[in-house]
């Protein structure tokens, strides 16, 4: 089947001989190229009944690749079930102009966190404004980069309770079945993110072809063009809002099952064409592709899922507890939480452990260490 690792594989060795890795790069393209095989070794599975055997090789964990975000997600849900408040949920999206797109290149790390920055303080300073909520909110920030054509999109979501808490302690919903005006809202994101560019730029962090001339043009073309904020119908409870937070947290730019197939120099992904739904089948140059894939790495370290208001890590327990008391809602039962993801795991680990061919059961009989050099030649 074909697949990142497959595209790596077939037209890396072409694409290093002619271009430089950014930075990063090198560490996610080789998890890629050796996750779940030989070369980070695992064990060997057989059936008691039938004697059947398999070797099951260990994941990179690599959160760039697609074979290892399922997990990682429900991981990550499990331990966000606690954190859900019994209220409608409003998704919004904050999306850089293209225009920054050359800069972000040159600067990503920079650029990513005045973008979080400007979304939080928008967020933060409309839900304490009285015109609207008046109180403290609870949002998740998720950080995206790319379309579906692999072109660079920056943008991040936003998962926002239907509400906020006041200094009385009270819980304040949204008075007009909306959570704040998108206008007003894009306006004032675009001040942010602009004055925060100008702090920037004044301290000397972004890059040496962005003179006094070419500064004062990229402020003028940014201001010139509304920016797009975008916001959808509020969501139902706890459980839609979990599944529909796990569609965004632990997306990679693109899945293996976009991909349908390689040829000796194109690589052919599914993509929408349109917002109704429908496919079509796109096909780029191997070098192309991966270039395309290359620029989504983020840089080391970036932490691409952040929480702030009640959720942020120097208030959620306090935050959180303040909230459930003002919605006269219990706390929610950590034996239950665990129970069930517990459950959902034992599950999983049953069905991988059915023998396909006689319904007996797999047992671990041997263990298999890693192997230097077994995988596809990839970066030094």
């Amino acid at each position: 089947p074909a697949g990142l690792a497959e595209v790596l594989s077939a037209f890396g060795p072409a694409y290093l001989a002619s271009h430089e890795l950014p930075r990063g790069a090198a560490k996610v393209w080789r998890a890629i190229l050796a996750c779940r095989t030989a070369a980070l070794g695992g064990h060997v599975e057989s059936c008691t009944d039938c004697g059947t055997s398999r070797h099951v090789y260990h994941s990179c964990r690599n959160r760039h690749c697609p074979r290892c975000q399922t997990r990682a997600k429900e991981r990550w849900l499990a331990a966000r079930r606690r954190e859900v408040l019994p209220v409608p949920y409003f998704h919004l999206v904050f999306t850089l102009p293209h225009a920054l797109n050359g800069l972000i290149g040159a600067a990503p790390r920079r650029l990513y966190e005045n973008l979080f920055a400007a979304a939080s303080a928008t967020l933060i300073e409309f839900a304490a404004s009285p015109r609207h909520l008046g109180g403290m909110p609870a949002f998740s920030l998720v950080l995206h980069t790319w379309k579906q054509d692999l072109g660079r999109h920056v943008h991040v979501h936003a998962l926002v309770a239907g509400g906020a808490l006041s200094d009385t302690g009270e819980w304040i919903s949204p008075k007009k079945g909306f959570l704040f005006p998108v206008r007003a809202l894009s306006k004032v994101f675009r001040g942010k993110f602009v004055a925060g560019l100008d702090d920037l730029y004044r301290q000397g962090y972004l890059p040496d072809f962005l003179n006094p001339l070419a500064w004062q043009n990229l402020k003028q073309d940014l201001y010139a063009h509304d920016w797009v904020v975008y916001a959808k119908q509020p969501l139902g409870g706890p459980q839609a809002v979990l599944d529909y937070l796990g569609r965004y947290t632990h997306r990679v730019a693109i899945s293996n099952e976009r991909i349908v197939g390689i040829t000796h120099d194109q690589v052919a992904f599914r993509v929408r064409a349109d917002s109704g739904g429908k496919k079509r089948v796109l096909r780029l140059a191997g070098s192309e592709f991966i270039a395309c894939f290359l620029l989504h790495v983020l840089p080391s370290g970036f932490k691409r899922i952040r929480h702030y208001g009640l959720l942020s890590p120097a208030r959620k327990k306090v935050g959180l507890a303040a909230a459930r008391s003002a919605l006269a809602v219990p706390p929610p039962e950590p034996a239950i939480i665990e129970s069930v993801t517990a459950f959902l795991q034992r599950v999983a680990r049953l069905a991988s452990m059915c023998c396909p061919h006689c319904g007996g059961q797999f047992r671990v009989t041997a263990t298999l260490l890693p192997q230097r050099g077994a995988t596809a030649r990839g970066p030094p």
